[in-house]
């Protein structure tokens, strides 16, 4: 009876002194969700005292509900992945503590233009995690048929335009391009004419009150929109930020070019090998006439609860960075095709010989590299990021629907501009 009282009394004190750090993340995907249950596995095998726990929590915007519904409940979860655009609304539900202030760590090995994106006034809040940009996906079997050159990718909107004038005018039974209608490659694009979306230093030196989506800067984008679309070079699957649908007009040869996420690259190869066209990668094209400023980075980053224990604290961020050190983020990038956001990750890779195997990889790396950090690259922030993106997508489509640039952006601002009132209401 002695030695069964304290063998119960050893467990209990094993258990109590167990640190759990539940992690809520947006992969329900095998491939990607089993990859990060694998590090948790490894990393609780070499931390007896850690046992971190991976879940699905859904979607990102549904993740972040669920996390700031449980952080008001009392119950966090210790370490979160949310979407950059989900920033601001982070910060602002007080639900999270900046990973720079847990203990000390030595920033300098992450990507410039990936850190600074997670860097608020002068706080680095989040650890980046699965970080991508937008490149040019092309058919090179499409492209030599109407006569164009793949080795030499359009590069700017004009570029891009002449090209499909040559496609149109070779009857090929494909569109020009395909496109997600989508407030992330509007983002993108401000950010590349050295723009910024939203005052206030895009959001970065004061809380932002308006949008810039009269300026110059935005009607080129959406003037881009209307002249492929009246030319009828334009092709997408009428649902707004489909890229998924954009990917598989693509796929199927439906279209010679194709914006989209880096992350994709090695889903869009395995298809374009399926298919038996090659695939080329290039640029983002952008406005003529315009200084390449660089791209905004998207993807998510990991965040740490306020309301935990030290002891969770730490262990979070302990397997956060055990997650993201640099063989782990080789690892990840190869496979999914995400950046693996340390600069000792992309020596890794190079000394593997994994640009000279998958060239296709090394156009993004370079356009993320060549990035000027700034306020424009580090992007914009505000607690309506998510709804922002919508109502540009609804502006674009109304261009689509052949309403004028002018009337389209008049539209979007007011709109754009009413909703960030109405939340900067929460905070006066």
């Amino acid at each position: 009876m002695k030695r069964l009282m304290l063998t119960l009394a050893l467990t209990a004190t094993a258990s109590a002194q167990t640190v759990t750090v539940d992690f809520w993340h947006s992969f329900g995907d095998a491939k990607r969700a089993g990859w990060i249950q694998a590090r948790a596995d490894e990393y609780n095998k070499a931390h007896p005292g850690v046992k971190v726990v991976p879940a699905y929590k859904g979607g990102y915007n549904d993740s972040l509900q669920a996390t700031i519904l449980a952080a008001r409940q009392g119950k966090p979860p210790a370490l979160v992945q949310i979407f950059e655009v989900g920033s601001q609304l982070a910060l602002d539900s007080g639900a999270f503590q900046p990973v720079s202030g847990i203990k000390a760590v030595d920033f300098s090995d992450y990507i410039k233009p990936v850190i600074n994106y997670y860097t608020i006034g002068g706080k680095v809040n989040s650890l980046p995690f699965n970080s991508s940009s937008p490149v040019l996906y092309f058919n090179k079997n499409l492209m030599q048929k109407a006569g164009l050159d793949p080795k030499r990718p359009p590069t700017t909107y004009g570029a891009l335009l002449k090209a499909c004038e040559k496609i149109k005018a070779a009857g090929l039974d494909a569109k020009c391009m395909t496109a997600a209608v989508y407030g992330w490659f509007v983002e993108q694009w401000m950010s590349e004419q050295g723009a910024l979306l939203v005052n206030n230093g895009n959001g970065r030196q004061g809380r932002a009150t308006a949008s810039n989506l009269d300026s110059a800067a935005a009607r080129r984008i959406f003037q881009f929109f209307k002249d492929v679309n009246d030319k009828g070079y334009y092709t997408y699957t009428g649902k707004l930020a489909d890229t998924d649908g954009s990917n598989a007009i693509f796929n199927n040869q439906k279209a010679v070019f194709n914006l989209n996420s880096t992350a994709d690259i090695g889903n869009v190869n395995d298809a374009a090998k399926k298919a038996g066209f090659g695939l080329g990668i290039g640029v983002l094209p952008i406005p003529d006439g315009v200084k390449r400023n660089g791209v905004v980075i998207g993807g998510a980053s990991l965040w740490i609860a306020k309301n935990i224990s030290k002891p969770q604290a730490e262990a979070a961020l302990d397997f956060a960075l055990y997650m993201t050190n640099t063989k782990n983020m080789a690892d990840w990038h190869k496979l999914t095709g995400y950046y693996p956001v340390r600069t000792s990750s992309i020596a890794l890779l190079r000394r593997q010989g994994w640009f000279t195997q998958t060239p296709l990889q090394l156009v993004a790396f370079n356009q993320l590299l060549a990035t000027t950090p700034n306020v424009a690259s580090a992007g914009a922030l505000n607690g309506t990021a998510i709804q922002t993106r919508q109502i540009i997508e609804q502006g674009i489509q109304k261009v689509l629907g052949g309403q004028s640039v002018d009337a389209a952006l008049k539209d979007t601002k007011a709109q754009v501009d009413a909703a960030l009132r109405e939340y900067n209401q929460n905070f006066r």
